[in-house]
């Protein structure tokens, strides 16, 4: 069946067309994409996709600006297809995503998240390979038997938990399963984490493929590095990591719910981003890291 990919958009026009040019040009072309502009003040944006040409591409504009959230939920409401990716509008496709992605699904009957290998890059295009990064990929993210590892349920909430190791906007779901289940409310910073963990509490399953096919960028000035500074990130982790705690205590998930109660990586994350608290954040932001690497 044809693979939908959403694009919900608000950013840098020049770097959302990169984005769309990385999807034309994947090697299975058996695919439908959804743009879907949040109001983003920029006439260059409806003219670029009215010269496109391209019948597999869809454009629309919301009437009024709904925010990240509510725009990622429009678009699960318009998919239709077996399976969908919601793409970052300043993120790109390797040629061979598709075919990767899908060759998982057919490997995993009834996988509901698929995670490829991923190139990190900054805003101007370059590979880099920040800590974080680096804690994701070698330390964190499963290994791998016969270039693939599969994770349910407890074993999956207690891998995420311990430090989410993927990159949401290089997923691929099940639409059946996004449809089932919603974002939590009031966690917008981590939203992606706490869908992940209901997907796994609900008896999901996760399929990482290592090979790369897919560039996420990390721009050194994004609205997570603002919320590092001003003490939000780790305020809503703290959050959820109590209510990820009281999840798995509830289904009787031990290990899921001691490394949520120790939060050990996220403690070390919080320390790797205290210096720079120190010197650009304000006085909340460096209270609430202090907090979250002290406090139980």
């Amino acid at each position: 069946m044809t693979h939908e990919i959403f694009v919900p958009f608000w950013g840098e026009p020049a770097l959302l067309f990169e984005t769309i040019e990385s999807v034309r040009v994947q090697s299975d072309p058996d695919w439908r994409m959804v743009v879907i502009d949040d109001c983003y003040p920029d006439e260059s944006v409806a003219e670029y996709f009215a010269t496109l040409g391209d019948p597999r591409i869809e454009y629309s504009r919301n009437q009024t600006n709904l925010g990240i959230t509510e725009n990622y939920r429009e678009a699960i409401r318009r998919a239709s297809s077996d399976f969908v990716t919601i793409l970052g509008c300043d993120d790109l496709m390797h040629p061979e995503y598709l075919r990767v992605v899908k060759a998982a699904a057919n490997r995993v009957p009834g996988v509901d998240v698929i995670q490829p290998g991923v190139l990190v890059i900054d805003e101007h295009g370059r590979e880099v390979v920040p800590l974080v990064d680096r804690v994701k990929q070698r330390v964190l993210a499963p290994k791998t038997t016969g270039g693939i590892a599969v994770l349910t349920g407890a074993q999956m909430a207690t891998s995420l938990i311990r430090g989410d190791w993927l990159y949401w906007p290089s997923l691929t779901f099940r639409t059946s399963t996004l449809k089932r289940i919603d974002f939590r409310d009031g966690l917008p910073i981590i939203q992606d984490l706490a869908l992940l963990m209901d997907i796994a509490f609900d008896g999901g399953s996760l399929a990482y493929v290592p090979e790369v096919v897919f560039s996420y960028r990390r721009h050194g000035s994004s609205a997570s590095q603002k919320t590092l500074l001003d003490g939000r990130r780790f305020r809503d982790e703290r959050t959820y990591y109590r209510q990820a705690f009281a999840l798995a205590r509830a289904v009787g998930w031990h290990a899921t719910a001691r490394t949520a109660r120790v939060r050990l990586m996220s403690r070390l994350h919080a320390v790797a981003e205290l210096p720079g608290v120190i010197m650009h954040g304000n006085r909340a932001g460096l209270q609430s890291t202090l907090a979250h690497i002290f406090t139980i």
